[in-house]
């Protein structure tokens, strides 16, 4: 059962642990968002597996959602089942299909259908049923392309669980509450503003669960309270357009080159090497996609000596040339 989410998480590896978290976090940015309000009455199910299958072929990093305003509902997901109440929250980070209802047998609802067209002057509330129990949700989509980071995604579930309720004072609880607000108070800019609360709260969501997760498995968190890798991963996040080399930073880490080859394989799969390139690429990808530098320019500061060889190195990493990445991304 997921634990409610506590203001002051337990840092694993102080100060460290932090600045590389936070240099990680800073470069989430939601490329896009819809949100809405579902409110379905008796017994009712959904399915959301087809929808985010064609969400999927149209653009990457597609991240659903569930807020649990009021209520309570049933959710399925991989054969396994979890019950949410008032104050819960569901993030799945990698678009991972899942069904929400309540009672049985309940009618088929598909709401992402009902949404009117695009313009909307205020956030749509779909309402459904006449009798029974009334549900209330706040659902949506985001995207968010630095799930391609792979330290990241490899250090979140398909699922993210938490509740927020005995956090009445918290702000996190207020936050959510602001959201509502948005959407039963419609106020001008309503519309613009949903967008930026959620992306408020989905970072933190993601900063409590990589600091919950269990420090003795492989992966990025694993990484993060190794004293000589996190102190490895530190230069690097501080520092992503220096030339590092493997006898710099296993120096200033405190360890062999081969001893530091050797844990970063062991916890991370890679190099330390690559996971530089990997982070300058993760770098250049935020760029294209949230400033207007040239092409050339996002080279330079990933470290490549020409265009052309960043556009190599991008197209093997993310599967298309940077200019048509930028074109699809802001599309």
């Amino acid at each position: 059962m997921p634990k409610a989410l506590p203001e002051n998480p337990t840092r694993t590896n102080g100060v460290v642990q932090d600045d590389v978290l936070s240099a990680v976090l800073s470069t989430i940015r939601l490329s896009g968002s819809l949100q809405f309000c579902f409110m379905p009455k008796g017994a009712w199910q959904t399915d959301a597996a087809p929808s985010l299958a064609n969400l999927a072929a149209k653009a990457s990093g597609i991240i659903p959602f569930h807020i649990v305003v009021e209520g309570r509902c049933w959710l399925k997901m991989d054969g396994a089942a979890a019950a949410l109440e008032t104050g819960d929250v569901v993030v799945f980070p990698f678009g991972t299909g899942h069904q929400l209802g309540a009672g049985e047998g309940g009618k088929l609802l598909i709401p992402t259908q009902d949404l009117p067209q695009k313009p909307w002057r205020e956030i749509p509330v779909l309402r459904y049923g006449e009798e029974g129990p009334r549900v209330r949700l706040l659902c949506g989509y985001l995207q968010c392309d630095a799930m391609g980071f792979a330290p990241l995604g490899q250090a979140l579930p398909k699922l993210i669980h938490v509740r927020t309720r005995g956090t009445e004072e918290g702000w996190l609880h207020s936050t959510i509450r602001q959201m509502v607000a948005e959407v039963d108070q419609p106020r001008a800019g309503g519309v613009s503003m949903l967008p930026r609360l959620t992306e408020i709260v989905f970072i933190e969501i993601l900063r409590h669960q990589i600091m919950r997760a269990d420090p003795g498995a492989v992966g990025w968190l694993a990484a993060l309270v190794d004293p000589s890798l996190s102190r490895c991963l530190s230069l690097i996040h501080g520092d992503p357009k220096r030339d590092w080399s493997l006898e710099e930073l296993s120096a200033a880490s405190g360890t062999s080159r081969s001893t530091l080859a050797e844990r970063f394989q062991a916890k991370l799969d890679t190099s330390p090497i690559k996971y530089v390139r990997d982070w300058r690429l993760h770098l250049a990808s935020v760029a294209l996609n949230t400033t207007g530098q040239a092409i050339a320019a996002i080279a330079y500061e990933a470290g490549y000596a020409t265009e052309a060889a960043f556009n190599r190195a991008f197209s093997r990493a993310y599967g298309t040339p940077p200019a048509a990445w930028r074109e699809n991304a802001r599309a």
